[in-house]
């Protein structure tokens, strides 16, 4: 079973292009089903934890594919990159 707690500090990598997204500071919780909902890796310009929380990148909980002792692997479109479905 997996917790809040263990699931934090862990990095996070995309398997659409194995790119480094970052490493997990928070948890978003359901608190009237228990459950987690999303997990939050801190924006780029976050100072220990203050400044840019308007940047932080929230993961829903769907897009996880597999949590290892090390990272997470998630399946998302990565926000840097340009849609390509018109090609």
């Amino acid at each position: 079973m997996i917790n809040a707690a263990s699931i934090r500090d862990r990095e996070v990598i995309n398997i659409r292009n194995g790119k480094k997204i970052g490493i997990i500071s928070d948890v978003e919780i359901d608190f009237e089903q228990g459950k987690i909902t999303s997990v939050i890796i801190p924006g780029p310009g976050r100072f220990i934890g203050l400044f840019g929380k308007d940047n932080d990148i929230v993961i829903p909980w769907s897009s996880i594919r597999k949590i290892g002792t090390d990272v997470v692997l998630v399946d998302m479109d990565d926000p840097d990159e340009p849609d390509n479905e018109d090609e």
